[in-house]
């Protein structure tokens, strides 16, 4: 009982002065960097429009390398496949022609999305 008891003290100093001792270090962390596209001070809407444009960049630049990686492994695939006679030398040609195009309508729509959220 007693050594159990001890155990629990021990415990509990210990997270106490971890938590002394980490409260200087959190004092240290820098402030949040502020979106593009200025806003007035105290303008709470615009600086979440500005965070929310950001998002949706990343979001685009995300959806973006999604489709890259989808037609890249989708043309290795399909190159493989006539590497070893399953399909058509002139399929791999017309998945890299639609790839390519699709790429292009991925990136243009995404743009025009961009561009009208930003205003």
């Amino acid at each position: 009982m007693l050594k159990r008891n001890m155990e629990r003290a021990r415990s509990a100093l210990i997270g106490l002065g971890t938590t002394v001792l980490s409260v200087p270090a959190a004092a240290n962390l820098p402030d949040a960097p502020e979106p593009e596209g200025g806003y007035e001070e105290g303008n709470w809407i615009d600086l979440m429009q500005g965070y929310l444009f950001e998002g949706g960049t990343v979001l685009a630049t995300v959806v973006s390398m999604a489709g890259f990686v989808w037609v890249s492994w989708t043309g290795l695939t399909k190159f493989n496949e006539a590497r070893q006679g399953k399909a058509e030398w002139g399929e791999v040609g017309l998945l890299g022609i639609a790839g390519g195009v699709l790429l292009l309508v991925i990136a243009f729509l995404l743009q025009q999305a961009l561009a009208i959220i930003g205003g």
